[in-house]
C-alpha cells in the first residue's frame, strides 16, 4: 500500500495493548499510531492523530466499550473492531456492538501454541484491513499483499462421489459472508418464509459468538436459526450457522442432507471457510444447491462458488452498492461462478424462487 492503515488500540490491559501493537506493527500495511487504557485517554489520542481504524475492548474502567462505540459512531464515525475474550456472556454484548456499528469482532491475543499465535495474527491483521476498507475504498483500493492461503484441498480432497450429480426435489441454500455479514444475514433470514428450503451458512466469526448470533436471529426470524452441530439434518424452515473456529461441510445420505462439523487448518485464511462449505455443496448437492455469497473482504468462497456452478448450482452474489466490503462477491463474479448479482433486499426472494423452480 502507498499509505499505511493508522490504528489506535484501546484496551485496559497493558499486556494486551503491547501484544496488539506488536502484532499490528509487524504488518507492513499497518501502523499503530497510539494506544489507550480507556476511552477518555483514547479521545485525547484521537485529537492528536486521526486513526483509520480503532480496536476496542468491551470492558474498561470509567467508560465501557459499547458506550464509547456509540459515541464514536454518532459523533465521528471511524471503523471499529471489537476485541474480546471468549465468553458466552460477553458474546451477547458483542452482538449489540455489531448492531451499534462495529465492523468486526476479534479474539484478544493470548499465549498459546505457535499455530494459535500465527492464526491469531492472521485474524487480527485481516480484521483491521477489512475495517479500513469498509464502505470506503472497496474494489478501487490497491490490493494488499497477503500470505499464501490454503484452499479447500486442506479439508476436502479427492474426486467427488458420483451420486451427487443427481437432481432431487429437495433444494438447499448455501450462504457465505464475512465483514458486514451479520446485518446482511439478519435481513436475508428475516425475509425467509416459514417453509423455505434448508439453509446452511458460513459467517466468519470467532467461536462462542456464533451461538449468540444464531440465538438472536432465531428470536426475530420466522424460521428456526441455530448454531450447527455435527450430524444436524438440514430441514426446511431452518438455517444452520457454522460454529466459530470449526469448518462445516454439507453431506448427503440418500435423500437426507446433513452437516459435518470438523477441525482443520485455516482455509483462505479462515475457519470456518466458505470455500469448504461450497465445495462440499458442489459435491453432495450439485444442481440441488442455490448458492449465495455476501459482503466480505478477501476471496473466500470464490473458488467454491465456481465449483458449485460447474456442478449445476445456481448462484447469487450481493451487489457492490449494498455491501460493506465488496471483496468476496466481487472475486466470485471474477471467477465466473455467479449467475446473478442482486442488491441485498432482493436476494432472499430470488433464492427461494430459484429453489422452487
Amino acid at each position: 500500500m502507498s499509505q499505511k492503515i493508522k490504528v489506535l488500540v484501546v484496551d485496559d490491559s497493558a499486556v494486551v495493548r503491547n501484544t496488539m501493537a506488536e502484532i499490528l506493527d509487524a504488518d507492513p500495511d499497518i501502523e499503530v499510531v497510539g494506544t489507550a487504557g480507556d476511552p477518555f485517554v483514547a479521545a485525547k489520542r484521537m485529537e492528536q492523530v486521526a486513526p483509520d481504524v480503532i480496536t476496542l475492548d468491551v470492558e474498561m474502567p470509567r467508560m465501557d466499550g459499547l458506550t464509547f462505540l456509540r459515541k464514536i459512531m454518532s459523533q465521528h464515525p471511524i471503523p471499529v473492531v471489537m476485541c474480546s475474550t471468549l465468553t458466552e456472556q460477553g458474546s451477547e454484548t458483542l452482538m449489540r456492538a455489531l448492531e451499534y456499528g462495529a465492523v468486526d469482532i476479534i479474539q484478544k491475543p493470548r499465549l498459546g501454541t505457535r499455530q494459535f499465535l500465527e492464526e491469531s495474527r492472521i485474524r487480527i491483521t485481516d480484521a483491521v484491513k477489512a475495517a479500513a476498507r469498509a464502505n470506503l475504498r472497496k474494489l478501487a483500493a490497491p490490493r494488499m499483499e497477503v500470505q499464501p492461503k490454503l484452499s479447500a484441498d486442506a479439508v476436502i480432497s479427492g474426486p467427488a462421489p458420483r451420486p451427487t450429480t443427481l437432481q432431487t426435489t429437495e433444494k438447499i441454500i448455501a450462504v457465505g459472508a464475512s465483514t458486514g455479514g451479520t446485518e446482511a444475514l439478519r435481513e436475508f433470514l428475516e425475509a425467509m418464509p416459514m417453509d423455505c428450503p434448508g439453509i446452511v451458512i458460513v459467517q466468519h466469526m470467532p467461536e462462542m459468538f456464533t451461538a449468540a448470533f444464531a440465538k438472536r436471529l432465531d428470536g426475530i426470524c420466522r424460521i428456526t436459526v441455530k448454531e450447527a452441530a455435527d450430524n444436524d439434518t438440514v430441514l426446511r424452515g431452518q438455517a444452520l450457522i457454522a460454529p466459530g473456529n470449526r469448518h462445516m461441510l454439507l453431506k448427503r445420505s440418500g435423500a437426507r442432507y446433513y452437516v459435518e462439523i470438523k477441525d482443520g487448518p485455516l482455509v483462505r485464511r479462515h475457519r470456518p471457510s466458505v470455500d469448504v462449505l461450497f465445495r462440499s455443496a458442489a459435491r453432495y448437492g450439485g444442481p440441488n444447491i442455490v448458492g449465495v455469497i455476501m459482503t466480505g473482504m478477501g476471496d473466500d468462497g470464490a473458488v467454491g462458488m465456481k465449483e458449485m456452478k460447474d456442478a449445476g448450482a445456481w448462484n447469487i452474489a450481493q451487489d457492490e452498492a449494498t455491501c460493506v466490503v465488496y471483496g468476496m462477491p466481487g472475486e466470485a463474479v471474477k471467477a465466473g461462478g455467479v449467475d446473478k448479482i442482486l442488491p441485498l433486499e432482493r436476494i432472499a426472494p430470488e433464492a427461494v424462487r430459484r429453489a422452487a423452480g
